[in-house]
């Protein structure tokens, strides 16, 4: 080492703690990660030094996106935040699934064209990722304008011969890719008997192990869904799609893919298969995929009548961000049970959060500075496979300690980076006086022990978005 270097080293004062380089200007931590394809944590190690490249799947846009779809959008938003506050230039590409079985079913039943059906439903899911405090990704693309792309792709596999025309289509062989079932971890001996199967539809359970559909020749069934091309005329099957669309716009290989686990197999696995069957080279380098979240611990489902979507909170006077305060609490990789009383436990929190935020935004905030300390602990949360319950619990942490006032309001709004609660939206919020005269009835209701009335007026006040908090000396009462 030179003697600037030296010098250098010694005027950063560097040294070693818990895993963390830390010095006047930076604090820098691996950043660790839960990869499915080899069951284990791993050290995240870019392709390009200071770049992420990442996919995350997008919706099928045929519906409104229900809260399970976008619990998931949450978790791989609060990744990306991630990133850049660990300083990495990030190119997030999401697609808009707007061709597959749902989306021309649907598209028949309700006698519009494709394009107008989905355009309507792709608005409603922005409309959520904003509301939600999504960040945009760097490209959104459609299904629909990339038919060229597969196209190319499954000629690709055609000549090497891993792929077959049917009578009603293309499919993938999957006895002619020996890694088959490698992220799902498949039992392959049992592959031989079903490799003269094959499964048409887009989706399928794990039973169904069997060569799967690349492109679906046209059939009355398809209507005026249909695409002239050189391999024939019909339409894509899904998990060509999202092959196509990864590959023109991060190339292969890339850092990150994302899903929910429902998309392991087959959607995940048949990416991988169609990839690298036609390129040679490794697909991804790193598969997240985030647990199923839970309607009063089962299944979320129509026909239970536990089906809710952003609306359905929205129209429960919830905030969204309550719902994003739900997710971030807990671990990505585990089943999240989402309750009415949850959220609510969500929103009193959250409430919490922003009148303590609100009542440091009155202080002096001139020379506010980050807590180093407590940051250090937030990245060991966040950088530890994104430990979010843990990282909300250091938020706490700074909430109650004796800092300067001005440090702690510096501090919230840094770890809000990761966060996306809005934090540095907060103004000081005076309560109407109608509010606090309704609470100092509620209080003397109580003392006479009218314990209905004094109820009804607390559910009153909370139908105005406000929450009461019970106190010896009197109530205190927060906008939520």
């Amino acid at each position: 080492m030179s003697k600037r270097q030296t010098m250098k080293m010694q005027n950063y004062d560097c040294r070693m703690q818990n895993g963390i380089l830390t010095n006047n200007r930076y604090l820098i931590m691996k950043i660790k990660l839960y990869n499915t394809l080899t069951r284990g944590k791993e050290e995240f190690k870019p392709i390009k030094k200071g770049q992420v490249k990442m996919y995350v799947c997008g919706p099928t846009v045929y519906n409104y996106a229900h809260i399970g779809n976008l619990s998931s959008f949450i978790r791989w938003d609060i990744l990306r935040r991630i990133f850049k506050y660990n300083h990495y230039k990030i190119k997030e590409v999401m697609n808009i699934t707007d061709v597959d079985d749902k989306t021309i079913r649907d598209t028949q039943k309700y006698k519009m064209t494709l394009k107008k059906f989905t355009e309507k439903y792709t608005k409603y899911f922005f409309d959520d990722l904003k509301t939600l405090n999504i960040e945009k990704a760097e490209i959104y693309p459609k299904a629909t304008e990339h038919i060229k792309e597969m196209v190319i792709l499954i000629q690709k596999l055609l000549d090497k011969k891993v792929a077959y025309k049917t009578k009603d289509g293309i499919y993938f062989s999957i006895s002619k890719f020996k890694d088959y079932g490698k992220l799902a971890c498949l039992d392959l001996e049992n592959l031989k008997a079903g490799a003269s199967c094959r499964v048409r539809s887009d989706e399928y359970d794990k039973e169904n192990m069997n060569d799967f559909i690349l492109w679906k020749f046209w059939d009355k069934k398809d209507g005026e869904v249909f695409w002239n091309t050189k391999i024939g005329k019909g339409r894509p099957g899904w998990h060509i799609e999202c092959s196509a669309m990864s590959s023109k716009y991060l190339s292969q290989p890339f850092d990150i893919h994302t899903g929910g686990v429902d998309l392991i197999f087959p959607h995940h696995e048949n990416e991988i298969a169609q990839s690298e069957a036609a390129t040679g080279e490794k697909f991804v380098n790193y598969w997240l995929h985030s647990e199923h979240l839970l309607v009063d611990n089962t299944k979320m489902s129509k026909s239970k009548h536990n089906f809710y979507t952003l609306c359905d909170i929205k129209n429960k006077d919830f905030s969204p961000l309550v719902f994003r305060y739900l997710v971030f609490s807990s671990h990505y990789r585990k089943k999240l049970n989402f309750t009415w009383e949850s959220l609510r436990a969500a929103q009193n929190a959250l409430a919490k959060l922003r009148n303590e935020v609100s009542n440091l935004r009155t202080k002096e905030l001139k020379n506010g500075k980050t807590l180093k300390s407590y940051k250090n602990k937030f990245l060991q949360a966040i950088n530890n496979d994104m430990n979010t319950p843990w990282a909300l619990a250091v938020v706490w942490e700074v909430v109650k300690s004796n800092e300067h006032n001005e440090d702690k309001y510096a501090t919230l709004l840094d770890f809000d980076k990761v966060l996306g609660f809005g934090l540095d939206k907060i103004k000081e919020e005076k309560i109407p006086q109608n509010i606090l005269d309704k609470v100092k009835t509620m209080d003397e209701t109580r003392d006479k022990k009218d314990f209905k009335l004094a109820d009804k007026i607390r559910k009153e006040i909370e139908s105005k978005g406000y929450l009461v908090q019970n106190k010896k000396n009197g109530s205190i009462v927060e906008k939520t």
